[in-house]
């Protein structure tokens, strides 16, 4: 995240506890112990109770991603019917929990002709938003209703994105954001030793081999690559000591983009849970005045809204949406929130950078809209069902370290994260571009 963002992020933060300040009913002293108190003993607990999935969920993304190939994925997405956004959304599903690493790739995909709704809908919501990290981060927060209406919703959503694209968009529209991107630079491809997209123009290291040619984004990758070792099966890469930093350096990549937003995501979560007192939410949430459905509806928009000002995204959003919905935000429009992952400021302002202002627009406000029209959608239909949980089934609690399978859990992450960083450092690659962690363009 850039500077700026990061001092937005502390004026809501202060703007939180002003919140507070001017709202409670306590005693100052009494109310900042209490708030604070609250705040560090919620944040613990959260990171405490989720610290397993994330390790294990990066690792296994690790591994998809490097014992697996993209190759010719593009090929596969060049229409929009239901065959081209199944594999888009599989691929999505398979791939990158980072939003700004899946718009990237979405971009690339787009740009070397899958269409709009299968990698601009289809994969790049489902990189984010369907990935195993959020889902094993969902159910422990909110529980598996939760995982069940994201997953529903998601794919929803993508049929509404695509709907969007081939009935909505002007063809011409596309294609002038197509051509947006083709103009910026010729077709990236990917190191084949750290997966690094590379514009092969500008590379200044590659090597042929059985008459295909392979470029590198560095030194170090180059004499690392063992051409016997491209085309190796999955169980080879699983059973290899190579297989394995190659995992390692894929999840790192991961934990470099992620590490501060998931921070952000449960520092917010406390925040909140510390600062804000209990009339304040009860105040904003005071039930369906003017009818259930409108009520769903505005808090749908109002959770959308909240998305895209808190500049957080991904599986930080858990911990902050499981604090919204104990606080009494509905069901579908915590969903909202969710997945407006995907329409922070740095991600529009990418957008407008990769394909010119007027697509740009158009996309934001079609994720905007899909978000809401989606969250209301499954707010219903899971009311009708009987399977909106509690508020008070939401794990936000004191942190307490027990001897119990949280603490199995977490000590076993905790020794597969410490193999992994070593993998990751050992790594001949490292010393040529270790210290990038940014997702390619």
């Amino acid at each position: 995240m850039e500077p700026r963002e990061y001092a937005i992020l502390g004026g809501i933060a202060l703007l939180t506890v002003a919140i507070g300040v001017v709202t409670t009913t306590k005693p100052l002293s009494i109310f900042f112990i209490e708030s604070l108190r609250q705040f560090l003993s919620t944040t613990a607990s959260m990171v405490w109770i989720t610290w397993w999935a994330l390790v294990i969920g990066f690792a296994i993304a690790g591994g998809v991603e490097a014992w697996t190939s993209d190759e010719q994925v593009a090929d596969l997405l060049e229409g929009h019917s239901p065959r081209e956004l199944g594999y888009g959304s599989l691929f999505g599903f398979v791939s990158s929990s980072c939003s700004y690493s899946a718009i990237a790739t979405a971009k690339n995909l787009f740009k070397k002709g899958g269409s709009a709704a299968a990698t601009l809908g289809a994969f790049m919501f489902a990189s984010t938003n369907l990935v195993i990290e959020i889902g094993a981060v969902i159910v422990i927060l909110l529980g598996w209703q939760f995982l069940a209406a994201d997953i529903v919703g998601g794919l929803m959503l993508i049929g509404l994105m695509a709907i969007g694209f081939v009935y909505l968009v002007p063809s011409a529209v596309v294609e002038q954001a197509r051509e947006n991107v083709l103009d910026e630079g010729g077709e990236t491809v990917q190191d084949p030793v750290c997966g690094m997209e590379i514009d092969p123009e500008e590379a200044d290291y590659s090597t042929e081999h059985d008459g295909e040619t392979y470029y590198f984004c560095s030194q170090s990758c180059k004499e690392s690559f063992d051409p016997e070792e491209a085309n190796t099966t999955i169980p080879e890469q699983a059973t290899s000591l190579s297989g394995w930093k190659a995992l390692a350096d894929k999840q790192w990549k991961e934990w470099g983009m992620l590490w501060d937003e998931i921070a952000i995501g449960f520092i917010f979560a406390g925040l909140i849970a510390g600062f804000i007192p209990e009339q304040v939410w009860t105040s904003i949430f005071s039930g369906p005045t003017f009818g259930l459905p409108v009520y769903v509806f505005w808090t749908a928009v109002l959770g959308a809204f909240i998305g895209v000002a808190t500049f957080v995204c991904s599986v930080g959003n858990v911990p902050f949406a499981a604090v919204l919905f104990s606080n009494g935000l509905p069901f579908g429009a915590v969903l909202s929130y969710i997945y407006a992952d995907l329409i922070v400021p740095p991600i529009m302002d990418a957008y407008r950078d990769y394909y010119g202002t007027t697509f740009a627009a158009i996309l934001s406000g079609m994720i905007f809209g899909s978000a809401v029209i989606v969250g209301v959608l499954i707010h219903f239909i899971f009311l009708g069902a009987g399977l909106i949980p509690s508020a008070s089934s939401v794990q936000i609690a004191e942190v307490k370290i027990e001897m119990n399978y949280k603490m199995v859990l977490n000590v076993f992450a905790t020794g597969l994260f410490l193999v992994l960083y070593w993998l990751h450092r050992s790594s001949p690659m490292e010393e040529g571009h270790g210290g990038n962690m940014q997702p390619a363009d």
